[in-house]
């Protein structure tokens, strides 16, 4: 993938985050509006609830209820109930090594669900890999890859509408999913975009 520009965001309230936590005040300090160029998000991997889950889903005991949706977009999991295997780590310039994503354990064959409604505007091979990209409202992207397509550019889709499954690809062999978060040109945490994530370990890769 072409590295990019990191942007960042001001910080979410205490009313939004909710009662502090350790563990997600880390996870959501330095969030800015989208509008305003900075460095980008970074996440504790997670664990989602479901796929499709909204943001009346409770967290677990002990843990403050996800911050509401109000200055970023409210992302679903693209693949049921997942573990981050590897997180996203921006990277310390435009042209520099990082992992623009995060990459979610997957077998091949699984079904993709939309993140959230929205335009496909690519669903074809990037040199070695298929890869599907939706556009969002507010100038968000979500990338998927390695996904064998069920949709076509320009093809509307709705949050948890199958838009592909999983097939091996060079990134992660037949074990994950990766998914990217885009405003613009520049790569954020797509953790920090989905309701109701709360923290988990990364898997070990066999």
């Amino acid at each position: 993938m072409t590295a990019e520009q990191p942007a960042a965001r001001t910080a979410a309230s205490a009313d939004q985050v909710g009662q502090p936590f350790r563990t997600l005040d880390a996870l959501l300090t330095g969030l800015l509006p989208v509008a305003t160029p900075a460095a980008p998000l970074t996440a504790t991997p997670v664990e989602a609830p479901v796929a499709s889950a909204r943001s009346t889903a409770s967290a677990p005991p002990g843990l403050p209820s996800p911050a509401p949706c109000v200055e970023l977009p409210c992302w679903s999991w693209p693949v049921a109930r997942p573990s981050v295997i590897e997180a996203f780590r921006a990277p310390p310039h435009r042209y520099g090594a990082g992992h623009r994503g995060v990459d979610l354990a997957a077998a091949a064959g699984d079904a993709v669900l939309a993140v959230a409604d929205g335009t496909v505007t690519f669903a074809g091979r990037v040199v070695d890999r298929p890869v599907v990209t939706v556009s969002h409202e507010g100038g968000w992207r979500s990338s998927h890859e390695a996904v064998e397509p069920a949709v076509t550019a320009g093809d509307a889709v709705r949050r948890g509408q199958v838009i592909g499954h999983v097939v091996a690809g060079p990134h992660c062999a037949d074990r994950c999913l990766h998914l990217g978060a885009r405003h613009g040109e520049d790569y954020h945490d797509p953790v920090l975009l989905i309701e109701g994530a709360v923290p988990s370990v990364l898997l070990p890769l066999p």
